[in-house]
């Protein structure tokens, strides 16, 4: 008999059956392993998940030191499944790609750092999560959750995605970290590690009713991680409570944050979400799910409020048409020059050698690497035709990275605030990209018209992790309890 149910049961509570003795970490894994027969097949959720008997191999050499007193951390036995940018060592039996075929087949014989740091924590990989191909450095337009290598991944809310649907629509799983957040969703595992560039946290986990935390931007080492941008990106954990959240981010940031206990010491401006929402290009609304979103936005003010939450509504901020526009540069410049480079030297036997390679590959393996509708190339053809000099990037990204701080901390010091929240469909992740700012998300509610479900995206300064961390739990105690999948209660 199971003693938890993989949907709704985190990774603390989980800790603690296993330190009263009430289960095994190797039954931990059977319970996601049997989850994940049932759904994955119709989610699409993984791209490579790991060997079952080595998986189990692994949960009972975690539940011999257990019974030894040889704990590793406080997540020690519990399963983890991570997006397919993390190396993963060949020996663990799961490839790493990207999403890319470009990649299939390529040997590393070490893990990456943070692939690493949660081994040697106690953590237990189940799987590589399916992703947006390159991060969506391959195709402008490309759907989110889609890569050659491992498919569309679909929402365990929705399921299906409409026909014609737009590239952050309702049934649009979104953002190129959707196979971490739909595996936690789905209840395959109760935590994931993702990656964002601009909004790759923040999209699929507000739609996947998830907690979630993109770290602030270098704080990381990113050896042995895919990444599309060296200016932009950073890793961080998604999970279904704050508390998991938290624990996670202890792990990977190698510091203790403050154990929440009140709302001292916050304040928190809300942007109106009539203004800060998704551009009609992006997503159509339907009849009735752009006001469902600004009321229960706006129920969530009143319910912290009354919670006793230090905060300001409507407060306003510039939009991200006031930052320079040089985002794809910048991106272009790092993928071809830092980032590819660097994930090429994490294998000891990798089949191409530079950007130029993937993209002559893909030409000559068209099949396969760019079959319809995504048949196109061409960020991955930009990527490769840059020619921007070192020092024009840098100037571009210095100029970018003052703007958007300039921004922020000028809100920050006059609201006397220390946390920017907006709804997850907005733009505010563009501020925090640009600003190398640490972004974090918390569930509101369920929309009616076809269950996705949305949510908040919250920033601080830099390096205030803490501030985020401490307000995701005490929302946790005044917030809806974050919605659940359907599919599971059958």
């Amino acid at each position: 008999m199971t003693l938890f149910n993989v949907l709704t049961t985190n990774a603390v509570d989980l800790q603690q059956l296993l330190e009263e003795n009430k289960t095994t970490s190797a039954q931990i894994v059977e319970a996601y392993l049997a989850q994940i027969d049932r759904h994955e097949p119709a989610l699409n959720a993984l791209i490579s998940p790991a060997p079952r008997d080595k998986v189990l191999e692994i949960a009972t050499a975690r539940d011999e030191e257990r019974q030894k007193g040889q704990i590793r951390g406080p997540f020690h036995g519990i399963p983890i499944i991570v997006k397919d940018s993390f190396v993963t060592a060949s020996e663990l039996g799961m490839s790493t790609t990207a999403g890319s075929y470009a990649f299939v087949g390529a040997k590393a014989s070490k893990n990456g750092t943070i692939t690493q740091r949660l081994i040697d924590a106690g953590l237990i990989i189940l799987g590589k999560a399916n992703m947006t191909e390159f991060s969506g450095m391959k195709m402008t337009m490309m759907m989110p959750g889609w890569s050659a290598h491992g498919g569309q991944t679909l929402s365990p809310y929705v399921g299906k995605i409409e026909d014609k649907e737009k590239i952050l629509g309702h049934s649009a799983p979104g953002g190129s970290s959707t196979g971490s957040a739909v595996a936690v969703a789905a209840g395959f595992s109760p935590l994931a590690m993702a990656t964002e560039t601009i909004g790759s946290i923040v999209t699929p986990s507000t739609r996947a009713g998830l907690y979630a935390l993109k770290p602030t931007t270098g704080v990381l080492d990113t050896t042995g991680l895919y990444t599309m941008t060296e200016f932009f990106d950073s890793s961080g954990p998604m999970a279904k409570s704050a508390a998991d959240v938290r624990v996670l981010s202890e792990i990977l940031l190698g510091r203790l944050f403050t154990s929440p206990g009140s709302w001292e010491g916050l304040s928190v401006g809300f942007l109106d979400p009539r203004t800060w929402n998704m551009p009609a290009g992006f997503c159509t609304q339907f009849e009735g799910t752009a006001e469902q979103m600004v009321d229960e936005y706006e129920e969530t003010v009143s319910a912290l409020r009354k919670g006793g939450c230090p905060l300001k509504y409507p407060i306003h901020c510039q939009d991200a048409s006031a930052l320079p526009n040089t985002i794809l540069p910048i991106a272009y410049w790092d993928f071809k020059n830092v980032c590819i480079p660097r994930f090429i030297r994490s294998f000891d036997e990798c089949f191409v050698t530079s950007v130029a390679d993937i993209v002559q590959f893909n030409k000559e393996n068209s099949e396969k690497a760019l079959p319809a509708p995504f048949t196109e190339q061409n960020d991955l053809e930009g990527a490769m035709n840059t020619t921007e000099e070192k020092a024009q990037i840098d100037k571009k990204k210095q100029d970018l990275r003052s703007a958007a701080q300039d921004i922020l901390d000028s809100l920050f010091a006059n609201e006397n605030i220390n946390i920017l929240a907006a709804p997850g469909d907005s733009s505010l992740c563009v501020h925090a990209a640009a600003a190398g700012y640490p972004v974090a998300t918390v569930p509101i509610g369920q929309l009616r018209y076809n269950d996705r479900p949305f949510g908040l995206c919250l920033v601080a300064r830099a390096d205030e992790e803490d501030t985020l961390l401490r307000f995701m739990a005490e929302y946790e105690k005044v917030a809806k309890p974050r919605p659940v999948p359907k599919f599971g209660l059958e």
